[in-house]
């Protein structure tokens, strides 16, 4: 059983964590957090010590969160090449993205990339786990005789993780959809060309 204490500080960071995500670090504010929760800025500091450190925390809880969507989408499907295609229909509508804000890994890594080294190796590795993810699912999938024994599982892993957040990118800024559906469109034909 988790105490008031620890229930306390999971709702600040559940309450926090969508505007971290929409507003970016430097742009929220303790009193946007104070608003969101109904806690005075002293409850707030009794559970974070600073800004940072619950800025951290909710990085931390919104890469779970959309890690812990992508994962029940992925698990719904046998195949390696079903999978793959459901990680790509998980990301492919930006406009209107699996967390309020759109990417963490987008919106926190383009803002901490020189400016937060801690919130930068969050981002990072989050990167390393989306990519290991793709990597192992077409190995996999390769072991099963559904791709071609020569596909570069880890070469793909890159292309699929920086050509979705690039798309991504694009289609929050033009508010529609149009470069996200045209790389998934080659990005699915690609899988269909590996597969067997």
């Amino acid at each position: 059983m988790a105490t008031k204490g620890e229930e306390t500080r999971q709702f600040i960071i559940e309450k926090a964590a969508p505007i971290f995500n929409t507003k970016g670090i430097a742009a929220t504010a303790m009193s946007d957090i104070m608003e969101a929760t109904k806690l005075s800025k002293g409850s707030l500091y009794v559970h974070f010590e600073n800004k940072e450190v619950l800025a951290c925390a909710a990085v931390d809880y919104n890469m779970k969160v959309l890690g812990d969507k992508l994962l029940v989408k992925i698990s719904k499907f046998k195949t390696a090449k079903d999978q793959l295609f459901a990680y790509i229909d998980f990301f492919s509508n930006a406009v209107n993205p699996p967390l309020k804000g759109g990417c963490p890994l987008l919106n926190f890594g383009t803002e901490a990339d020189d400016t937060n080294p801690v919130v930068k190796e969050k981002i990072n590795k989050g990167i390393q786990l989306n990519q290991q993810l793709l990597e192992n699912t077409i190995k996999k999938g390769i072991d099963k005789g559904e791709f071609k024994p020569q596909w570069n599982a880890a070469e793909f892993a890159i292309m699929v993780f920086a050509m979705m957040e690039g798309a991504h990118l694009m289609s929050r800024m033009s508010g529609n959809n149009d470069n996200m559906n045209i790389i998934t469109n080659v990005l699915k034909k690609m899988i269909e060309e590996n597969s067997l």
